[in-house]
């Protein structure tokens, strides 16, 4: 029997059997339906084996507790994000592991408007109902049962985003990693074709299949990027796209077939909104900010810094009315998208931009690398993380110009910045370093901090 140690910080996830089975799943039914007084929930499951015995027994639980049940079948995550706020009912949960081992599973919850439920706001709670069978009697009569798809409305509200008469002649690689974006894809391509849009697809690892004969789709591994950089370059596309198992992430390949680190990604986002809706406010995380910020502000752009995570950043964007939300992480939040993370509106928002400035993706790209280069985040393992921060905090903390801490601690300088968080599963410090255009000194100012850092282990 599972352990309910699945529950975590921001969703459920959890190795089989001995964190996440059946007989939690349909608890985590039965509590969720408690917790929001629901009466209408739409459902959904990735590609793993396991997800369509979990999504049963969770549907037995919701359907138990009286609540009527809309399965979509196989979804992506951002799909159940898009029913609960079309179809206007009081919660969706989608049965996914994401980019997880194949021996995982989880859920994502979220209540009426796609509004997140995490440990803050409520996961907490339905973990204690469910751990404690405290979610009240059995319906005298189960909620109803119906499969639907709303593919073709997802889709149709995809192509709001960019105007396809931008589009320029084009070839794309994409990656499903056999996961569950391939069906997304096609779906979008009958569009392109019906409305003339020239784009080509080269589609590779594209039909789902939950034993993942090309490993886990998790494209932050630079082991799992080859197939996708090789196949730009044999067909020579002009851009690649792999997605993780869940597809609320995408990650970009330039012409060249190199992988573009987030951070990058987010300024190309802002720009291509602020294009379209001048003054708009862009939220963006503490880690890595001075391209964005100068991206957004020469754009005529609001920037606002928010704390990390989809939860700060959704309560961040509804209280600023934002645009756009986006992590160097590869979640990308939009308004008009309830405000919830796609893997499918960065790309082709991205494939519209490339048409409009009639630059390379390398190019856009290498202008803001050589601009603001950083190595990426650095993890370090360490026995005494709050004790090294400090360590940092002495070394640093005079000559600072600023320090923030929205979100760990933000030290910025003349010439350079960092960033260090400590996370709140493990004993791990994240470092984030950038400079103004001076890769040496980057360099130099990482190493120091390491060393810093990992004095003593």
């Amino acid at each position: 029997m599972g352990s309910f140690n699945c529950f975590k910080a921001y969703d459920i996830r959890g190795r089989l059997g001995e964190e996440l089975d059946e007989d939690v799943a349909y608890r985590i039914g039965r509590a969720f339906v408690r917790y929001l007084s629901a009466h209408s929930v739409v459902v959904g499951g990735d590609v793993r084996l396991s997800s369509e015995p979990l999504k049963q027994a969770l549907i037995q639980g919701l359907r138990d507790s009286g609540a009527n049940v809309i399965d979509l079948g196989m979804t992506g995550t951002e799909e159940i994000y898009f029913a609960t706020w079309f179809l206007g009912v009081d919660g969706g949960i989608e049965v996914t592991a994401s980019h997880n081992p194949i021996d995982y599973n989880g859920m994502k919850l979220v209540r009426e408007g796609s509004r997140p439920i995490s440990g803050d706001t409520g996961l907490g709670e339905i973990r204690r109902m469910a751990e404690m069978i405290d979610y009240g009697p059995q319906a005298e009569t189960p909620g109803s049962y119906r499969k639907e798809s709303l593919l073709s409305a997802y889709v149709d509200h995809l192509m709001t985003y960019i105007d396809l008469e931008n589009i320029q002649p084009t070839r794309l690689v994409v990656n499903s990693g056999n996961g569950a974006a391939g069906h997304v894809i096609d779906a979008i391509e009958r569009v392109f074709i019906s409305r003339n849009v020239p784009v080509e697809f080269i589609k590779i690892h594209h039909e789902p299949d939950g034993t993942f004969p090309h490993g886990i789709p998790n494209p932050l591994l630079p082991e799992n990027r080859s197939d996708t950089e090789r196949a730009v370059q044999a067909y020579g596309a002009r851009m690649g796209i792999a997605w993780d198992g869940d597809f609320d992430r995408c990650f970009l390949f330039d012409e060249h077939g190199e992988f573009i680190e987030g951070y990058y990604i987010v300024g190309l986002l802002a720009e291509s909104f602020l294009l379209k809706k001048p003054g708009a406010s862009i939220i963006y995380d503490p880690r890595l900010t001075w391209n964005t910020e100068e991206i957004v502000a020469d754009n005529g752009g609001i920037p606002v810094m928010s704390k990390t995570g989809h939860a700060f950043i959704k309560e961040r964007m509804r209280a600023e009315d934002a645009i756009y939300g986006g992590e160097m992480s590869a979640h990308h939040y939009f308004r008009d998208f309830a405000y919830c993370d796609s893997g499918m509106i960065p790309w082709l928002l991205v494939l519209e931009l490339l048409s409009v400035r009639g630059k390379p993706l390398s190019t856009l790209v290498e202008e803001r690398i050589a601009r603001f280069p950083s190595p990426g985040e650095i993890n370090s393992h360490l026995s005494e993380p709050q004790h090294a921060i400090q360590r940092v905090l002495a070394t640093y903390s005079n000559a600072a110009r600023h320090i923030d801490y929205t979100d760990g601690i933000s030290l910025t300088f003349d010439d350079w910045r960092f960033n260090l968080r400590s996370s709140n599963t493990e004993p791990v410090v994240r470092l984030n370093v950038e400079s103004r255009g001076n890769v040496a000194l980057m360099q130099e100012k990482t190493d120091e901090i390491l060393t810093l850092l990992r004095q003593g282990g």
